[in-house]
């Protein structure tokens, strides 16, 4: 039983967080507080039709795969326009055609370690769609697995600048357009990390920590500003990241029941993406702090318990593809 107060996604309440009632999302707990796709029926998705995000224009960095598209797609399914960036314009055009053309989606190519590309993302969503309310700072890319020593520095440095740069670039952009109009809402995406150290993923975690103590702290920054500052962290997911994971070479034994651990715990990003909708609706008007987390103990465990005969029995397990990295420093582990 879940105590006062408690939120059945993890939610923790944040500054300027108010206890009220929701509007908004119904909540299926016995499939994980999310209704998936295709439950003909359930209230989330009667509410779908109307259109929770309707009229609405978002920005979602990292928006052409993974998560990112998830959200965009999750998005414009509830009546909003997004603009999709990236870094891979070819990407990006097929994804716009996929969520219905230059009347819904638009794809801008972007660097977001790159701050002028930032910039002129936001202007260009403004100028094509006149108004912008929503900011998913989704981007980020992984360190290689390994002894922080032995990553080579030019991926530590990659990672650094778009997982830590990139959210601060974003952030301010978003913020300055959001407290000049006085509203909005800005949605950072966070992952392993923010609970505590990760090591042999030192780098990701400790920019995914930074993602956490950022967020709060601008929550706190502009509470009376009419601006939402949200934190989701999405969890596990089904995504290239975790698919196809870089590893420097020596460092490679801890990731061989890798298949398994994907296989119970993580899930398609279309279920996370709801709870980027939940944040970015209306019902979180007059809110800000709020941290959304996915795999809460109770989510673990429901996994586990659906997913182990599938897993350890009949054992169809996700293919992870490790690719090896050299290291640039040798010298016993």
């Amino acid at each position: 039983m879940q105590g006062r107060g408690a939120h059945p996604w993890g939610e923790k309440r944040g500054p300027g967080a108010k206890q009220r009632g929701r509007p908004g999302l119904a909540i299926d707990r016995r499939r994980g507080g999310c209704p998936g796709p295709g439950q003909r029926g359930h209230p989330a998705v009667r509410e779908a039709r109307v259109g929770r995000l309707l009229g609405r224009v978002a920005v979602i960095t990292g928006g052409s795969r993974g998560f990112g598209l998830a959200v965009a797609r999750a998005f414009v399914r509830e009546g909003a326009r997004v603009v999709l960036a990236s870094r891979s314009a070819e990407t990006l055009q097929r994804v716009v055609e996929q969520l219905g053309g230059p009347e819904t989606a638009l794809g801008v190519r972007c660097d977001v370690a790159q701050r002028e590309q930032v910039e002129a993302l936001l202007e260009v969503a403004l100028s094509t769609f006149g108004r912008l309310d929503l900011w998913v700072n989704n981007a980020g890319v992984s360190s290689p697995y390994g002894g922080t020593a032995h990553v080579p520095v030019a991926d530590g440095e990659r990672m650094i600048h778009t997982n830590i740069l990139g959210v601060y670039y974003g952030a301010v952009a978003a913020l300055r357009h959001f407290l000049g109009q006085g509203r909005g809402k800005l949605l950072n995406i966070a992952g392993r990390g923010t609970r505590g150290p990760v090591p042999m993923l030192n780098l990701y975690g400790a920019s995914k920590a930074w993602v956490r103590s950022f967020t709060l702290a601008l929550a706190r920054e502009y509470r009376q500003s009419g601006v939402g500052v949200f934190l989701l962290n999405p969890g596990m997911m089904l995504t290239e990241m975790l698919l196809d994971t870089p590893v420097v070479a020596g460092f490679e034994g801890p990731l061989q029941g890798y298949g398994r651990i994907l296989c119970l715990w993580a899930q398609p990003p279309e279920i996370p993406a709801e709870r980027a909708v939940f944040l970015a609706s209306s019902a979180t008007d007059g809110r800000t702090g709020l941290e959304v987390r996915v795999m809460t103990p109770g989510f673990m465990l429901r996994q586990t318990v659906r997913n182990f005969w599938r897993c350890f029995v009949r054992r169809h397990l996700p293919t992870v593809q490790l690719r090896r990295v050299l290291p640039e420093f040798e010298a016993p582990r």
